[in-house]
């Protein structure tokens, strides 16, 4: 029989330790401690064996009404955790946790309502977005609702056509903001038909309230709108005709047995005033400042005669009051062969002629028409700041009697000189505020300390 094969493990003699200078061989037989032990007993040396070593007690839970029967002391609340330092702004707000932004970041959102003028001088639109009519509700800024309609105002392409059923039933006092903050922050500005999509019904709520008269329905349903602030709006995405139009439609004559041979069947008549907003007291009409030029003082006048209940109002950057306005530069050829102006104001009319006859004729009407008016924002009108104080024969703003009830007139002049700035530029700021002072010496000398007491906000100059 063949032999099993026994298999042989190599055999592997053991390391032996050298031995140190200065010891002795190990004749006592004791093996080296491996690594584990040797940390073992680094750990226990750590410890100090004179103070206990303190452990967390685990208290267990015990149900409220079997700590009243066992007599059981209620558990300690857990310790306060250590409190942070907290970044406060001036106003106690907490501030969010990190370093603060660069300052270039803060310069260029604190200049983003800026625009540039001359290329070194600062358009400030403060009739815009920073100022408001004095006496108006609007949602405190930085709040939950001011946050929300700022987000529908610039998103407002989408939700003009996905939410224009729901539009018109926003709190009638919210709707106000919401006006304001579209024309502002919409990238395409406030249209007549946004303003009927917030103030009127849609077509079929119209049809179902005709039976009971739609300027009846309209009147109960505005009637807590007391505010309209276009700004921005105008000359870019609205007229003042179409504004008008909506506040006082035409309404055709209505079916009569009676023959009416001097009255075509198309012919319409104004319906009364104060139909669509009937308090309608605050009306902000600030353009902007690049846009001037296409604002219509005759569409103003024509819409200031049904304006009789306005007691706010606010002309920010408003160009010079003129009839013609296109035509400034055009002239007419008389037989004679001598050119004369084909408006009532031409290129140099207030620079070297100092002709103010045509302004002064359209601030009178104005101001007649507006008799009820107590606050007025004139704000980067400073062109024609002189027109508030002159005469032309019996032309001129009658600020004892038509506008005796103005208490508070702003007359800033809407942009101040950059660092730059040239020299003729710092001359004209020091000018316009020079006869914004003269505006006010002239006002209290009319009243004579007889007519109501006026405040005039406007420009300093630094002592």
């Amino acid at each position: 029989m063949p032999k099993k094969r026994q298999h042989l493990k190599p055999f592997k003699p053991a390391p032996t330790a050298s031995p140190t200078p200065g010891s002795s061989s190990n004749a006592a037989g004791k093996t080296p401690k491996s690594v584990n032990e040797l940390l073992a007993s680094l750990r226990h040396a750590s410890l100090d064996s004179a103070a206990p070593r303190q452990l967390p007690t685990v208290t267990p839970s015990v149900p409220p009404a079997l700590r009243e029967i066992l007599q059981i002391p209620d558990t300690p609340a857990p310790a306060p955790r250590r409190q942070h330092r907290q970044r406060l702004d001036n106003n106690g707000r907490r501030l969010p946790a990190g370093p603060p932004p660069p300052r270039s970041w803060v310069a260029a959102r604190s200049g983003a309502t800026h625009l540039q003028r001359s290329g070194s001088s600062t358009v400030n639109r403060c009739g815009l977005a920073d100022s408001t009519l004095p006496g108006t509700y609007l949602p405190a800024p930085r709040s939950l609702i001011d946050i929300i309609l700022r987000k529908i105002a610039v998103h407002w392409e989408f939700h003009r056509v996905f939410n224009q059923y729901y539009l018109y039933y926003i709190p009638a006092h919210l709707k106000s903001a919401l006006i304001r903050w579209v024309g502002i922050a919409s990238p395409d500005g406030l249209s007549v038909q946004d303003l009927r999509l917030i103030l009127l019904p849609s077509p079929e709520s119209l049809e179902d309230a005709e039976d009971d008269g739609i300027s009846e329905y309209h009147t109960s349903v505005n009637a807590e709108v007391n505010y309209l602030d276009l700004s921005g709006s105008l000359g870019r995405s609205l007229t003042l005709k179409e504004v008008s139009d909506l506040l006082y439609p035409l309404k055709k004559l209505e079916d009569s047995n009676e023959p009416q041979e001097s009255w075509d069947e198309n012919e319409t008549i104004p319906s009364p005033p104060r139909v669509l907003l009937p308090n309608l007291t605050h009306l902000s009409l600030s353009l902007d400042p690049q846009l001037s030029s296409e604002a219509s003082w005759r569409q103003l006048l024509s819409l200031s005669s049904k304006l009789t209940t306005i007691t706010h109002l606010s002309l920010a950057y408003w160009p010079d009051p003129t009839l013609t306005p296109r035509a400034r530069l055009s002239t007419v050829a008389t037989p004679q062969g001598e050119n004369i102006a084909y408006g009532g104001t031409n290129y140099y009319s207030h620079s070297i002629d100092h002709d103010w006859s045509e302004a002064l004729l359209v601030l009178r009407m104005l101001s007649r028409n507006l008799y009820a008016l107590e606050f007025l924002d004139l704000t980067g009108c400073a062109p024609w700041f002189k027109a508030l104080m002159l005469h032309s024969d019996h032309d001129f703003v009658d600020w004892v009697g038509s506008w005796g009830k103005v208490t508070l007139l702003r007359i800033y002049t809407g942009w101040t000189p950059g660092e730059d700035a040239l020299p003729s530029e710092r001359i004209a700021y020091r000018e316009a505020i020079d006869v914004a002072t003269n505006v006010e010496r002239h006002i209290r000398a009319a009243r004579g300390g007889k007519g109501r007491i006026i405040t005039v906000e406007r420009n300093r100059l630094d002592p």
